[in-house]
């Protein structure tokens, strides 16, 4: 008897609440809502089959226009770019570039020049640039052409010294809206290799903790100055905040040698804040450049 009442009840409810006139405003808000989160969705899918190894890049399609620098005079050109280093210098050595209707990229692939063999670090520079053109391809191929991708991929040298080279590349897709992310290259110039977080800090947990501490410290700061500033910290959903460093983060040095850490868009913080960064005082790393 009593659970049919509370059947009966809730029935009831459930009557009363659908019968709630939901405001035009409201329903608007919620539709815009909705399409927003898809593409924001969309783009963060995107960036997730950038990040993948580039072993899985789709190799490129014969009608598509490939241009590369390689000529007499583009040659001549990378002749004039400064030594970096005692051993190396950074050149462009490869620009693809494609337009497919509403659909375009150009992707520039440096590389480091040195004495002897080639540096080992080209290998990883190169097949990451593939993978950015494997991915733009795909999506060339899924819409067959009539989609609206745009992905554009340029590099800088940030940090140089008597050890390291670090390369920074800079990418941007545009679908409905504009991602950016970035991906940095630090290069031991006496290996030719590069060097990723873990192995600049030894494999040392609590350094990582203490560097995470202090980028949330940061992030806190940062909020309470200006309310513009929003981390993904202390939120009310905190299976999404920032729960520290796992030592695969991009990073490099800044020129007075302190650590730099990257993050991506959506990383730990809404996309309109773009890709963020921290600088790292080495009063809490040492000297690690």
């Amino acid at each position: 008897m009593e659970e049919r009442r509370n059947e009966i009840e809730m029935q009831e409810l459930k009557r009363q609440y659908e019968q709630i006139k939901v405001p035009d405003e409201a329903k608007r808000r919620l539709k815009e809502g909705i399409r927003m989160a898809k593409e924001e969705k969309k783009r963060k899918n995107t960036i997730l089959r950038l990040k993948r190894t580039a072993g899985t890049a789709v190799a490129a399609a014969a009608a598509f226009t490939v241009l590369v620098n390689v000529s007499p005079a583009a040659a001549q050109a990378m002749e004039k770019i400064p030594v970096v280093g005692a051993i190396a210098k950074v050149v462009t050595f490869t620009t693809y570039e494609n337009r497919n209707g509403s659909m375009e990229a150009k992707v520039e692939i440096p590389q480091i020049q040195a004495d002897g063999e080639q540096p080992e670090a080209n290998k990883e520079i190169e097949e990451y640039a593939n993978e950015l053109i494997g991915t733009y391809e795909q999506e060339v191929r899924d819409s067959q052409g009539e989609g609206n991708y745009a992905l554009d991929s340029s590099y800088d040298v940030v940090f140089e010294n008597e050890t390291y080279v670090s390369i920074r590349i800079r990418t941007t897709v545009v679908m409905a809206s504009g991602t950016e992310y970035v991906k940095v290259f630090n290069v031991n110039k006496a290996t030719g290799k590069t060097v990723g977080l873990k192995e600049l800090l030894g494999g040392r947990d609590e350094l990582l903790a203490e560097i995470s501490a202090n980028i949330v410290k940061q992030m806190e700061d940062q909020m309470a100055a200006d309310s513009n500033v929003i981390y993904f910290i202390h939120s009310d959903m905190p299976e999404t905040d920032f729960k520290g460093l796992t030592g695969d983060e991009s990073f490099y040095f800044s020129r007075d040698g302190e650590l730099v850490i990257v993050f991506d868009e959506y990383e730990v913080a809404p996309g309109y804040m773009g890709s963020v960064e921290f600088v790292i005082p080495k009063s809490v790393t040492g000297e690690l450049s």
